[in-house]
């Protein structure tokens, strides 16, 4: 065998992640019909509280995770870690995880609402219905992620394509044949003044901080960063095309149900469904809202299969550096963290016996949601400052890719994820609660879920830490398509 040196010319060329690749990725796990129906109240100004946010939160968020996953290793732990110290490491890691947990109710009400047409419209207004579906739901997800959640996962994809995008593209197109049809639009013809919203106060306002929910989570395909081919010229270009993708899946489906519900009665988890309802009554087709529901089941029960395990696996990890009591580092025969999803299980089942007890289902899925935003805007506010920090303080650690302007770009996702929290203890209008039990029910909430990272710090014990440390720092090949960072 010859031991001669290869030619580099005969070297088969490195080729990696395109940007329009990273694109899809970014936008399939931000973009979700859930949403819609708050929006669609606004109608043409619903365009500009979906734009605000994109530009002031979901950008950042995105260039930022990207900096820092390109050049470490282990997620927002290591690189809040990295940056204050492993007890706010901690703390980020866990309300990454929390908001996640606080999110499943919300979704799950969108999934009995979904379901109850399927059978019985009339109980989708119905608090019983809806708590008992969240813990059947959630439960039987969790019994089958026990299992592994590999033949799920695989499943995403059409879950994503059958939940989102068919009703997405479904709610345009079945909007325009109404329209064409003879049907009436609730949506007034577009003018100058209808694309501002009535700045009430900062009512208004509270729904620009509502939407950053929507756009969260851009973090979780950052880490992919290093595997794009020239990431530093290509992945600007995937969160440009991501960006639009993602106000395309927003926009155009919020109006289509401002043209067929009136602003007074879009309801918050039944609205992707009134529309589709007035549409077909319109089309002489009344039983394809039953399709259309059965679809939205499917991706958000492919969607949560799914999610259940994920971060949950990312606080599994970190607990095993010593953070987590052993009990609660423990897997079962299939490799799953089942002792974090246990207890992920009972938050989840207090807070569906909320929703069984409390009247309106419109009132407790605005509070789950605004708490999973907030949790998770304390999360992002440290992100962006630990960005900020290791640009001056671990400036020669090579990264695939550098936020230009990071100055600008931290600050700007910091001050807005800020006043995002901040403004999101206001009561928004229509949510039926009361400004005081609003806000006293999110302060209680947070400080309840928020507050363990510090006592599990605390109370840890060195015989917690069983397990060998994460990697910190990626060391990336440096091959055609890796320039080295600047």
């Amino acid at each position: 065998m010859s031991t001669a040196p290869r030619s580099r010319t005969a070297a088969a060329p490195v080729v990696g992640m395109s940007a329009t690749t990273m694109a899809l990725l970014i936008a399939t796990a931000v973009a979700s019909v859930r949403g819609l129906p708050a929006m669609a109240v606004y109608g043409w100004a619903s365009v500009l509280l979906y734009i605000l946010p994109a530009i002031v939160f979901m950008i950042p968020v995105a260039l930022v995770a990207a900096g820092l996953a390109s050049g470490w290793k282990g997620g927002v732990f290591v690189w809040v870690k990295e940056a204050y110290g492993d007890r706010m490491g901690f703390s980020a890691i866990w309300q990454q995880w929390i908001q996640n947990v606080v999110w499943y109710p919300a979704q799950l009400a969108f999934f009995a609402t979904a379901l109850a047409y399927v059978f019985n419209p009339a109980l989708a207004s119905n608090g019983l219905f809806t708590g008992f579906v969240i813990l059947v739901v959630y439960w039987g997800s969790t019994l089958i992620a026990f299992r592994g959640v590999k033949a799920f996962s695989s499943v995403s994809s059409i879950g994503f394509l059958a939940g989102t995008i068919v009703p997405s593209l479904g709610l345009v197109v079945f909007a325009i044949l109404f329209l064409t049809g003879g049907g009436t639009s609730n949506l007034p013809a577009p003018a100058a003044a209808d694309w501002m919203p009535a700045w009430t106060g900062v009512t208004s306002i509270v729904l620009i901080v509502s939407n950053f929910l929507a756009y969260a989570g851009m973090e979780m395909n950052a880490v992919h960063v290093n595997e794009m081919d020239r990431p530093r010229r290509n992945f600007p270009r995937a969160i440009v095309l991501s960006a639009v993708l993602i106000l395309i899946v927003f926009i155009f489906p919020t109006l289509a149900i401002s043209v067929g519900v009136p602003a007074d009665k879009v309801n918050l988890t039944q609205g992707v469904l009134q529309a589709f309802d007035v549409f077909f009554q319109q089309l002489g087709i009344p039983w394809a809202t039953t399709v259309m529901s059965l679809l939205i089941v499917f991706g958000i029960l492919a969607s949560v299969v799914t999610w259940i395990p994920g971060p949950s696996k990312g606080l599994l990890l970190v607990g095993r550096q010593g953070y987590l009591p052993p009990a609660l580092q423990g897997t079962n025969k299939y490799g799953m963290q089942s002792p974090i999803m246990i207890v992920q299980g009972l938050i989840v089942t207090v807070l569906a016996i909320v929703f069984a007890m409390i009247p309106s289902v419109q009132s407790v899925f605005w509070i789950f949601s605004a708490m999973a935003v907030q949790l998770y805007l304390i999360m992002y506010m440290v992100m962006f400052l630990a960005a900020m920090r290791l640009r001056r303080t671990h400036a020669d650690v090579q990264r695939g890719f550098r936020v230009p302007a990071m100055p600008v770009v931290g600050w700007i996702g910091f001050v807005a994820s800020l006043l995002a929290f901040l403004i999101g203890f206001v009561e928004p209008a229509g949510s039926g609660v009361g400004q005081l039990p609003y806000t006293l029910f999110l302060v209680g909430g947070i400080v309840a879920l928020g507050i363990w990272p510090f006592i599990l710090y605390a109370v840890r014990k060195p015989s917690w830490k069983v397990h060998p440390d994460v990697s910190h720092v990626h060391e990336p090949e440096q091959g055609p398509n890796t320039p080295p960072s600047p």
